[in-house]
């Protein structure tokens, strides 16, 4: 029976890590639309402002670059995330996906900055978090916890 509880349970988390993965994708496409629209509106104002003899420094346009800014922020985000979910990552100098515990990049060679462990993430979390009144003690615990498991790694 353990086997195929097994098998089930693989199949449940590649079903899971699957239907994430769309969704991130879809977001992502969501994302490139609306930018395309956002860009067309652009377009349209610059050559209205064209005909019209207008000025192209419009108040619509600057508006309509910072959507672009943040949908892309968002679009970049859900990509990460994609990577993180199969596990790979993004050479900083060329781009290239390579596997996240690659120590140098396969294209171009270029040494790979080491990555923090969870321990060490959630280590700086609790230093930079701000503690509520009465809430010290937990703070405390959470520390204690923190260097107990960097003890053991």
């Amino acid at each position: 029976m353990g086997f195929f509880n097994d098998i089930g349970k693989k199949t449940t988390e590649t079903t899971s890590k699957i239907a994430k993965e769309t969704k991130l994708k879809l977001k992502i496409n969501e994302g490139k639309g609306k930018i395309k629209e956002l860009y067309e509106q652009i377009g349209k104002q610059v050559y209205e402002n064209h005909i019209k003899e207008l000025s192209s420094n419009d108040e619509t346009i600057a508006e309509n670059c910072k959507q672009i800014d943040e949908l892309s922020a968002q679009i970049e985000e859900a990509r990460k995330e994609i990577l993180a979910l199969n596990h790979k990552k993004v050479c900083e100098k060329c781009f290239a996906e390579m596997e996240d515990n690659a120590a140098f990049c396969p294209k171009c060679g270029e040494k790979q900055p080491e990555e923090q462990s969870t321990f060490e993430k959630a280590e700086e979390k609790l230093e930079q978090a701000e503690v509520l009144p009465g809430n010290k003690e937990k703070k405390e615990e959470a520390e204690e916890e923190v260097k107990e498991k960097n003890e053991e790694e």
